[in-house]
């Protein structure tokens, strides 16, 4: 579907304001004022000043450069404003194209104007040459780490420069701009004397124009078989739609020398999704879409060839030709060149810059041809039974390792390794003489090294046990194996200088998290002996990871130190000694905030299932007073209370509270207690919904019913709101429980009729869970529906399943109903809401909605929010 910043009449598109309400004295005063304005507004000032904070100020840790001298700052402007969002732009299957920069249009909405060098040695910073006016995205160190690459993003032109670590200045290496619709980063070659990229094609030609009048219908047709896609937005919607997309998205791929600015074009121009370059810089690796283009499915489903090519655009070697993913089973997931997971795949360059490396699986033998395996012995004297005998040979082909180094063809091809199990993922040393092998079965994984020189011995690494059952993250006991870059630029398994050890990064966690914090640690191994030696673990009252080790014997660490009440800064620490040097000094804009009492608790509901409860109560606050009280949640689903305690194994008590612009938290300055409750949805594997409503309905009842023991909530001023899924809980929550005197639910789907084959966790499709689907659906209930409900929306929802005429639909029926409601949907804005007016004005309207039928409930005249109109919002 195409978008432009003006609306079909022409006209510039304004905020969109659907107002009902049941004509109550203090409702009809709200009609009148701060509700019902069309014009952008501004929240009262300690909401304001909450939204405009510049946590953008803050230095996270990232991107360190390979010699692990510098990280990389990129300078936001903070929250986005409305005018860049407005810029005219495609939405194109799932792909939001800027038509005038020739770039993804996130490229256009997001401004980072200033790009700077923080050295780990003594925190000083270079600050990096950029234009003025320009946004800048994608730093991109050279292998030496010497140099720093980066897009500059102008208002009609997308263009690379290169800058100089040491001093700062840059200068543009393209004289063609780069098209960076799909191709959104660039690569180096490992003599950092290369760039290669995606540039706009010579002789592009006009872009397609839309017909004066239609050419035809619009078609659809059936394919056969059952096609279970879920609902994506913005497809394709017409030839003209097709040719188009042709054209945004189609380059030329080239090598640009980064002191010469010569540039060299390889092969013909096509539609690149990804490019890489081998580390010598002769041949290249690509992924273009194949036509033809799909009504049905997004670009990212879309055909595609994998494929490595020489400079001279030929086709190498066909890495994988994966069909259009259109829903059918068995449509293109994975590479079709593998049999059954078994063919080529996990194509990558070797680290050292000698050809590629891909694991492959055994050929099958013949009929009635011996595989060259031990394990054949053994299959020999197993039970001869169909399904036995083919899990058997299966059993007999072994999983290996292959090296191919150029000019790519069969004498060029060597076996590196062999497993008698399927190998997951295969890391190098540095120098390539040293493999680690990932492999997972019966719920374990299992990592260890094999020295190429004596390849018959494994040395474990790694063992541990995946879990299951809804749990997140399924896995809190992994340990990582700390990698660095490599001479060419890629990464490779860090080993101590005298090659002996190396290192794994890990969390201890606490049985109970609730008394001990989770404490980062990184370990040293011995590969050949398994001897493990502590080099760092945080202490129990900060909470302080490794970022990055600093030199290979890890002596020296940067890491990033935080607590409950102390912003996350970046450090330097001797491992030996303990001595700490701080890099940088973030600040804490919202103290008070950070300061707030804040309770955390468990609560059983009727079924005995207990869950956490977590309630920030505003500064100062007196015990037994009882206050107004939001509640903002999103439900999860487990199978059983071990998989929901073992998710919540990983609570933090030392990680510094993260505001955001939306963080329902800063209403506590209004008087408000704030209760984020988890609410678990619990069943069987496959039918967890099957209790959805009286798992929410039980959960929300319980915590209610502490909170009023506790003495903290007034139980009857009480509202609930929810983003996404959680919006879609709230207005259920609104409709099968008497709680709540108002509510809030963003960007939502309030009818699962329109998402029939299925939604969130949900795999069942409608006519498989047909009851599930109509309980769930609360518009099906909007009778029902207690207290005020606010509804807001953005206009360009790209999110799957939460297209924005769910909110239009649901107004609709609660008008038709009288139920008192509003409804607010904002132009430019997608599956969350971005920019600077946009936060300001839903935060105006929540503090009015939330003050009119919460804690004024029941008054006449409530008391008037204190707002300001569109121009002190854009000041």
């Amino acid at each position: 579907m195409i978008h432009r910043a003006r609306g079909r009449n022409g006209a510039v598109v304004p905020l969109v304001v659907f107002f009902f309400l049941t004509l109550t004295p203090g409702a009809l005063v709200a009609q009148n004022g701060t509700l019902a304005e069309e014009t952008y507004l501004t929240p009262p000032p300690e909401i304001a000043d909450f939204v405009l904070a510049p946590r953008h100020e803050n230095v996270t840790f990232s991107n360190p450069s390979p010699d692990r001298r510098w990280f990389v700052r990129l300078r936001s402007e903070g929250l986005p404003r409305l005018a860049d969002f407005a810029r005219p732009y495609y939405n194109l299957a799932g792909v939001q194209i800027d038509p005038a920069a020739n770039r993804a249009r996130s490229l256009s909405t997001r401004r980072t104007p200033g790009l700077e060098l923080i050295s780990l040695e003594d925190g000083r910073t270079v600050r990096v040459e950029v234009p003025a006016g320009a946004s800048v995205s994608e730093p991109t160190w050279s292998p030496d780490g010497s140099r720093i690459a980066f897009f500059v993003h102008l208002p009609n032109a997308t263009h690379i420069h290169v800058a100089d670590v040491a001093t700062g200045r840059s200068r543009r290496i393209t004289r063609t701009p780069v098209l960076a619709t799909l191709v959104t980063n660039f690569a180096w070659t490992a003599d950092g004397r290369r760039i290669l990229t995606v540039l706009v094609p010579e002789d592009r030609g006009r872009e397609p124009q839309p017909p004066t009048i239609p050419t035809g219908p619009k078609v659809r047709l059936t394919t056969e078989g059952e096609n279970r896609l879920r609902t994506f937005p913005d497809l394709l919607e017409s030839p003209y739609e097709k040719e188009l997309l042709k054209y945004h998205i189609t380059g030329q791929l080239a090598l640009i020398d980064v002191d010469s600015r010569a540039v060299r074009r390889i092969g013909r121009p096509a539609m690149f999704r990804s490019i890489d370059v081998a580390p010598d810089g002769q041949y290249v690796r690509v992924t273009t879409i194949q036509e033809p283009f799909s009504y049905i499915v997004p670009v990212s489903n879309f055909a595609a060839a994998d494929e490595i090519w020489d400079l001279d655009g030929r086709v190498v070697i066909e890495v994988a030709r994966t069909p259009i993913r259109d829903g059918r089973q068995g449509s293109g997931d994975g590479d079709a060149n593998a049999d059954r997971g078994g063919g080529r795949r996990n194509f990558a360059w070797r680290p050292d810059g000698k050809g590629l490396v891909f694991l492959e699986q055994e050929p099958a033998p013949q009929r009635g041809q011996q595989p060259d395996s031990a394990a054949a012995d053994a299959a020999a004297a197993a039970p001869d039974s169909a399904a036995g005998g083919e899990r058997q040979e299966r059993a007999r082909r072994k999983d290996r390792v292959m090296h191919w180094m150029p000019p790519y063809d069969s004498a060029s091809l060597t076996v590196l390794y062999e497993s008698e199990n399927r190998m997951s993922s295969v890391r190098f040393s540095a120098d390539a003489s040293i493999l680690f092998v990932t492999e997972s079965s019966g719920g374990t994984t299992h990592e260890y090294a094999v020295f190429l020189s004596d390849p018959s011995k494994k040395y474990t690494i790694t063992r541990t046990r995946t879990q299951s059952g809804g749990a997140w993250p399924a896995d809190p006991d992994r340990v990582t194996l700390v990698t660095k870059r490599g001479p060419a630029g890629l990464p490779v398994v860090q080993l101590s200088s005298d090659q002996r050890y190396v290192f794994l990064q890990g969390t201890v966690y606490a049985e109970n998290p609730a008394e001990e914090a989770p404490r980062p640690y990184l370990d040293r191994l011995e590969i050949r002996t398994g001897a493990k030696e502590r080099v760092f673990e945080s202490a129990p009252d900060v909470y302080e990871e490794v970022a990055l080790v600093l030199d290979d014997d890890a002596t020296r660490l940067a890491t990033t130190r935080q607590s409950a009440t102390m912003v996350p800064d970046v450090y330097v620490r001797e491992a030996a000694s303990g001595t700490l040097r701080k890099i940088t000094d973030n600040r804490d804009y919202t103290p008070d905030l950070t300061a707030a009492p804040r309770r955390r608790f468990q609560v059983t509901r009727v079924d005995g299932f207990r869950f956490w409860v977590e309630v920030t109560l505003p500064p100062g606050y007196v015990e037994g007073t009882r206050l107004p009280a939001l509640f903002w949640f999103y439900p999860r689903e487990f199978t059983n209370q071990e998989a929901y305690d073992r998710r919540n194994r990983t609570y933090n008590k030392n990680r510094f509270p993260a505001f955001g612009p939306r963080s329902m938290e800063a209403l506590v300055r209004l008087g408000y207690a704030v209760v984020q409750p988890d609410l678990p949805i619990v069943g069987p594997q496959g039918r967890m919904n099957d209790r959805y409503v009286p798992d929410l309905r039980n959960s929300l009842a319980a915590v209610i019913d502490e909170l009023d023991r506790q003495g903290i909530i007034d139980r009857s001023r009480l509202a609930i709101g929810g983003h996404s899924y959680g919006a879609f809980s709230t207005v259920n929550a609104m409709v099968h429980t008497p709680f709540f005197k108002a509510g809030i639910a963003g960007d939502g789907n309030y009818n699962r009729l329109l998402t029939p084959i299925g939604f969130q966790n949900e795999r069942r499709d409608l006519w498989s869970a047909r009851e599930v689907y109509l309980t769930m659906s609360p518009l099906l209930w909007a009778e029902q529906l207690n207290g005020a409900l606010l509804i807001y929306h953005g206009m360009e929802d790209q999110n799957v399943g939460t297209h924005p005429i769910n909110a239009e639909r649901l107004f609709h029926a609660l008008d038709g109903l009288g139920k008192t409601a509003a409804l607010y949907m904002y132009p430019y804005e997608d599956h969350g809401p971005a920019t600077r007016e946009t936060l300001l004005d839903l935060w105006a309207r929540w503090v009015a909605w939330l003050d009119t039928h919460v804690k004024n409930a029941g008054q006449a005249e409530p008391a008037a929010a204190d707002v300001a109109t569109s121009d002190s919002a854009r000041q």
